[in-house]
């Protein structure tokens, strides 16, 4: 009776369309799904005596389909080469037809971008407060937008911290629009902030410059990483950090377990999973903060500090006021 309801509600809730993606800051829509997988979903952690790790996470899909684990839904979605190939072609593809906008990008929420960007700008004010030395002042700061779509985020907020940000985004027209976006005389920053490269690529076919970046921000785009590509990327991507740089991740959360779209091909994960793939990667979570103000009827959405390795902070304890930064751009 449970799962008989379980999945009239994932059945019922694809009324509201639930945006999952990669290709530029997109939202999940589906509040019945992650109530209701809160009661169902278990997870525990299960070390084989070959030393590989394994999640027992159960979860479903957005039509009601039950998964024990995420090794069974994998294997089905990403089981050999072929269905791989499908899995990112279709995820891509799906955001071809989307359009180019703000609202386009967010599912039709276009009015969450404010609060979407004051939230991510004070958590990016507090750990530049504490991991750079006078919180980035004086320095020449250069951050890579992964999943950058539009430029929305680009535009609204790394460019007026770092001066210089590169775009990273698999949809052409998406890409496109957001070199229009982050032209210099789109902006309200100085000659010294300025959008610098334009990678029409995927996260799981990129490797970034050794070295380049103080900061690699990555917003509703790892969801559609199969787990190994997942661990892949940062791997590579712990290399474009500078000494002392680190990752932000902000996503959506599942309750417990996970939840997969089967229309865009993209994962929406738990703390619990997404802790597990860090500690694969050899990431720690130097600090974490729940997005506030979105809609109740869209996923949690978390932001995530990830290093190499536990950094000693170098500014005060408690968080400056940035002051004299232009305002936010609507």
């Amino acid at each position: 009776m449970v799962a008989a309801t379980h999945q009239r509600e994932a059945q019922s809730s694809r009324q509201i369309k639930p945006y999952m993606l990669v290709a530029g800051r997109y939202l999940c829509v589906n509040p019945n799904l992650s109530a209701t997988h809160q009661v169902l979903g278990r997870c525990r952690v299960k070390v084989r005596s070959s030393s590989r790790i394994e999640m027992e996470i159960s979860g479903l899909d957005s039509n009601g389909r039950q998964f024990k684990n995420a090794d069974e839904m994998w294997r089905e979605e990403v089981g050999d080469s072929q269905k791989k190939f499908d899995w990112y072609r279709n995820g891509v593809g799906y955001w071809q037809g989307v359009e180019a906008s703000v609202d386009g990008v967010l599912g039709g929420y276009g009015h969450v971008n404010e609060p979407d960007i004051k939230s991510s700008e004070a958590f990016l004010n507090t750990l530049l407060t504490d991991l750079f030395p006078n919180s980035g002042r004086n320095q020449h700061l250069v951050a890579l937008d992964c999943g950058s779509g539009i430029g929305r985020v680009t535009k609204n907020l790394l460019i007026r911290y770092f001066n210089e940000v590169d775009l990273l985004e698999p949809v052409s027209h998406f890409l496109e629009a957001a070199r229009e976006n982050v032209a210099p005389e789109n902006l309200l920053v100085s000659e010294d902030h300025k959008a610098v490269n334009f990678y029409c690529t995927p996260l799981q076919e990129f490797t970034p410059d050794s070295g380049r970046y103080d900061v690699i921000w990555i917003q509703w785009c790892i969801g559609h990483l199969a787990d190994d590509d997942f661990v892949s990327f940062f791997n590579r991507a712990k290399a474009g950090l500078k000494p002392g740089g680190f990752f932000v991740l902000k996503e959506n959360l599942a309750r417990s377990g996970f939840v997969l779209d089967n229309e865009d091909k993209s994962l929406t994960r738990s703390h619990t999973y997404f802790k597990e793939l860090f500690n694969r990667c050899g990431l720690s979570v130097y600090r974490m903060k729940d997005q506030k103000g979105f809609p109740d009827e869209l996923f949690p959405v978390r932001m995530y500090a990830l290093t190499t390795e536990t950094p000693k902070r170098v500014g005060p304890s408690r968080p400056k006021r940035q002051l004299n930064r232009p305002a936010l751009i609507k």
